[in-house]
C-alpha cells in the first residue's frame, strides 16, 4: 500500500509539474504589442476575483422593465414597435427616407480609391424610390428570419471614406437578428429591399429576410413565454434535411425565442428525438412573404439560458469575454460586432435595451452619468474611472468601452476596437492594429500622435 501511495503521489506530483510547466510555457509563449497586457488579463476569472460581490443582483426583472421604459422615454431615437404609427403621410415618409438615405456630404470612395460621382449615386438613389411614396402609406410589420445587414441605402455596394479603410463600409449601419420585430415602411423600386424601423434604428434590409404578419402577431411572438435567450456569442439550430430556413441557423447573443414543449410537437421532430434539445419556435418566410412559425431544435449543449440571465457583474464580465478575440465588424459587418453592438448584445441577454450608436448612448440621459468637459484634467478623469464599477461604460467620441477594473493601479477595458496606438518606452509614437474584441489598458492608448484616449473621454455611464 505504501508503495502504491508513493507511486500515486509521484504521479500526482509529476502531473502538477507538467500542468505548471504547461502554464509557464503558455505564459512565456504569450507576446503582445499591447502595453501592460499580461496573459492573465485575458481571463474573466482574473477580473471577477477582484469583485467580492460579483454575483449580487444589480437590478431585478421588474426594475429592468422600469429601466427600459425610462430609456425609451429619455432617448428620442428609440421607439417601441407597439408605438410606431400605423400610417405615414408622404411628407413623413420622405423625411424618414432623407434621414436614412441622403447622399453623404463628405466624399465617398470605391475600393480602388476612385471617388463616387453624382452618376454613381444615381442608380442607388433610384432604388430608394421616392417617386413610389404614396400620399398615405400603411405600415406593415414583420419578424426577421435570419441575421441581416441594415444599410443606409438599398445596395450591396461597399463605399469608404477618405481614410480608405476597406474594413469600414460607410453604408453599413447595423444588423437585424432572428426573431426581431420590425415595422416595414417602404420598398425599393425593384422590391428587393425594404426600409424598416426596429426599436432603435431605421435602414434598408433585404426583403427576403422578412416575414410579414399583423402587428398583434408580431408582438405576441416577442412577448411569448417561456422563452430561451442565446447567451453565447452565437448558437446554431440543429441540422434539418431539406429545410434550409431552419437548418443550422445562426442565432446571435441576446436573441430571444419562444420555447415549445415535446407535448406540442411529439417525440420525433424532423427525424430527431427532441429530448436532448430545446424546442424553439422560429419565424420563417413562406412563398408569399408571409410569416410561418415553425418548431426547431437547439441542442442543450449550445450556450443558451431559459429566460434572461440574472443581471450581475459576474454575468456582465462573462458575457463580454465570450466575444474576446472575435474580429471587429463595423455595423456588425464580417459577422462580427462593433463597439456599441458589443454592448447592445451583452445587455440584451439581461433584457436591457439601449440606443444603437455610441453618441446616442454617451450623450443620452439613460442610466447614471458622469460627464467631463474639455477642461477636465487627465487626473480628474482617471480618478472618476477608478471610482467606476466593473461593467460601466466609458465613452470617447465614436467609441465606447466596458470597464474591467484595475491591474497594478492601471484601469483596463474590454472593447470591440479597430485601431491601436500609443507612445512606446522609447518615446516613439507606435501605430498597430487590434481589429477585434480586445482587452487593453486605458491610459496609454492614443488616437493620434497628438491626442490620447484620456484627452477625448467625455462620459462614464452606469446601468445599476
Amino acid at each position: 500500500m505504501r508503495g502504491f501511495l508513493a507511486l500515486r503521489y509521484a504521479f500526482a506530483g509529476g502531473l502538477l509539474l507538467l500542468i505548471s510547466g504547461l502554464s509557464s510555457a503558455a505564459t512565456e509563449h504569450f507576446t503582445s504589442d499591447i502595453p501592460l497586457l499580461k496573459v492573465e488579463h485575458l481571463s474573466p476569472e482574473y477580473w471577477l476575483a477582484k469583485q467580492p460581490n460579483a454575483a449580487e443582483l444589480l437590478l431585478t426583472p421588474s426594475q429592468i422593465v422600469q429601466q427600459n421604459a425610462k430609456t425609451f422615454a429619455q432617448q428620442a431615437e428609440m421607439t417601441p414597435i407597439a408605438d410606431i404609427p400605423l400610417q405615414f403621410s408622404r411628407a413623413e415618409l420622405l423625411k424618414v427616407i432623407e434621414q436614412v438615405s441622403a447622399i453623404p456630404q463628405s466624399p465617398r470612395f470605391f475600393a480602388d480609391g476612385k471617388p463616387l460621382q453624382e452618376n454613381d449615386w444615381a442608380p442607388i438613389q433610384q432604388q430608394v424610390n421616392r417617386a413610389g411614396v404614396a400620399e398615405n402609406t400603411s405600415t406593415q410589420f414583420a419578424l426577421v428570419t435570419k441575421r441581416s445587414a441594415l444599410l443606409a441605402m438599398p445596395t450591396t455596394l461597399r463605399v469608404f471614406n477618405d481614410s480608405m479603410s476597406l474594413d469600414l463600409n460607410r453604408l453599413q449601419e447595423t444588423a437585424l437578428f432572428v426573431g426581431e420585430p420590425v415595422a416595414v415602411l417602404h420598398q425599393s423600386a425593384n422590391g428587393h429591399w425594404s426600409l424598416v424601423q426596429n426599436y432603435h434604428y431605421s435602414g434598408w434590409v433585404a426583403t427576403e429576410a422578412l416575414a410579414l404578419a399583423p402587428r398583434q402577431q408580431v408582438l405576441a411572438y416577442v412577448e411569448q413565454a417561456p422563452f430561451l435567450v442565446v447567451t453565447g456569442a452565437r448558437a446554431f439550430s440543429n441540422y434539418v434535411p431539406n429545410q434550409p430556413q431552419i437548418s443550422e441557423l445562426q442565432l446571435d447573443m441576446g436573441t430571444r425565442l419562444p420555447l415549445l414543449s415535446a407535448a406540442a410537437v411529439g417525440h420525433n421532430l424532423y427525424g430527431q428525438n427532441p429530448h436532448a434539445s430545446y424546442i424553439v419556435q422560429l419565424p420563417t418566410r413562406n412563398a408569399k412573404g408571409q410569416l410561418q412559425l415553425v418548431p426547431a431544435l437547439l441542442a442543450r449543449s449550445q450556450d443558451v439560458h431559459i429566460g434572461y440571465l440574472p443581471y450581475s457583474t459576474e454575468h456582465i464580465v462573462r458575457q463580454a469575454f465570450k466575444y474576446l478575440g472575435q474580429r471587429y465588424g463595423w455595423g456588425y459587418d464580417y459577422n462580427g460586432v462593433d463597439c456599441t453592438g458589443f454592448l447592445v448584445d451583452i445587455f440584451r441577454t439581461f433584457g436591457l435595451l439601449m440606443p444603437r450608436n455610441s453618441g446616442q448612448q454617451g450623450y443620452g440621459e439613460f442610466g447614471q452619468n458622469v460627464r467631463f468637459t474639455e477642461q477636465s484634467s487627465h487626473n480628474t478623469k482617471l480618478q472618476a474611472i477608478k471610482r467606476a464599477q466593473i461593467g460601466d461604460f466609458i465613452y470617447r467620441p465614436g467609441h465606447v468601452m466596458l470597464y474591467l477594473g484595475e491591474s497594478a493601479g492601471e484601469p483596463f477595458v474590454i472593447h470591440a476596437v479597430f485601431d491601436l496606438a500609443y507612445v512606446n518606452a522609447a518615446g516613439e509614437f507606435y501605430r498597430g492594429t487590434l481589429n477585434s474584441v480586445s482587452v487593453t489598458p486605458l491610459a496609454p492608448l492614443y488616437l493620434s500622435a497628438e491626442q490620447s484616449y484620456l484627452d477625448r473621454i467625455y462620459a462614464i455611464k452606469s446601468l445599476r
